[in-house]
């Protein structure tokens, strides 16, 4: 694998799975679940996004944070080196800071060590600290204004590559805060300030924020424990990540017998945590999932691939054939060599034929705060 590989940067992968599959709408379901078990505190509510992606998730469970909270206050503060996830992202907001007026959002490429407290630990680069305070009162409004950040964007969600690790990093560290200028003044204790932020938040996701064959030492240790500090007394961490032995896994082993990225079941990840917090892991509790896993499907048409008669379609084919080996994160040097031929249509039609549907299971897990 190239050092430089970053699987979730393929744009073309990324939306085609995200519009053909429910993942984000199963893991925002289950994330709702999670607010019949935290209790707020003055000045807002305090919600993490570990990797906010296209905002499909985070614009979902915002609807259902208004439903539950409709007056309270919001503190929502998201990670993303992504250039084109922030632009997506940021599309979607016009409309809930229209619905939920007392609503702060902070946007940060900052890695996941400083990403919730919005500051650079080691200084290298000054972090580049926008404000925006959006007026008028219609999502129109809005929208003209968050499009007139683009070329701001385009300045500053930058990334290269890193000659140590070979992974991305934001070449110019970069936080962006909105809120509508006509709640300034009910919002003056939530509105984070440059270089004194807080994170305590009250609920962080962590859902698919590491690259599934990194080592777990490191996930544990550059990611999820950094983002466990980030809670709040009673504050809670909802971390989610692939499965495997689903039909999707099945198609990616009729091409690749051996392969198995997903080889950290969430009980092993959270040992890595708990040994990465060392003496500081006696305030948190570690909850591993019981019950069913976290399952989505690939959207199909009725009857398109679930009948012992039904053709399907090379589109359909290509969809499934992507959303496996995306969720299985397979490079594309080797994804280039099985697709020279059919073979790999072939196996995707027999599993699809077999199941007569595509799904894929998620495995979730929680890291809790303990209450003072």
């Amino acid at each position: 694998m190239k050092p430089n590989f970053r699987f979730y940067d393929n744009r073309q992968k990324y939306l085609m799975f995200v519009n053909t599959c429910s993942e984000k709408w199963v893991v925002a379901q289950r994330l709702a679940q999670e607010l019949d078990n935290i209790t707020p505190k003055p000045p807002a509510l305090r919600f993490f996004d570990a990797g906010v992606g296209d905002g499909t998730v985070l614009s979902r469970f915002l609807r259902v944070m208004h439903r539950r909270f409709e007056r309270l206050p919001f503190y929502i503060a998201a990670k993303e080196i992504s250039l084109e996830d922030i632009r997506l992202t940021l599309d979607k907001m016009p409309d809930r800071f229209f619905e939920h007026p007392e609503m702060v959002l902070a946007l940060t490429n900052l890695p996941y060590a400083d990403a919730p407290w919005l500051t650079s630990r080691d200084g290298a680069k000054p972090v580049v600290w926008k404000e925006v305070a959006l007026t008028g009162a219609t999502a129109a409004d809005f929208e003209r204004q968050i499009l007139e950040l683009q070329p701001f964007l385009a300045d500053h969600w930058r990334t290269r590559v890193s000659e140590k690790t070979g992974v991305l990093l934001p070449e110019t560290p970069t936080v962006l805060v909105l809120y509508r200028q006509d709640c300034r003044f009910i919002l003056d204790q939530v509105i984070p300030r440059e270089g004194s932020a807080k994170a305590d938040f009250d609920l962080v996701l962590a859902s698919q924020p590491f690259r599934l064959r990194a080592e777990t030492k490191f996930k544990a240790g550059r990611v999820l424990a950094p983002l466990a500090r980030a809670l709040g007394p009673g504050g809670r961490m909802l971390g989610i990540h692939s499965a495997g032995n689903d039909p999707g896994h099945e198609i990616v082993r009729q091409v690749w017998p051996d392969e198995d990225p997903f080889d950290t079941p969430g009980k092993a990840m959270l040992d890595a945590v708990r040994d990465a917090l060392g003496e500081e892991a006696r305030e948190f509790a570690f909850e591993p999932a019981t019950g069913e896993p976290l399952r989505y499907q690939m959207h199909t048409l009725p009857d398109e691939i679930d009948s012992a008669e039904a053709q399907i379609g090379t589109s359909t084919l290509l969809a499934a054939w992507n959303a496996a080996t995306y969720v299985a994160q397979i490079e594309d040097d080797r994804l280039a060599q099985a697709m020279s031929n059919s073979a790999y249509l072939d196996a995707t039609r027999a599993v699809l034929k077999k199941h007569g549907a595509l799904w894929f299971d998620d495995e979730s897990y929680l890291v809790v705060r303990k209450p003072k």
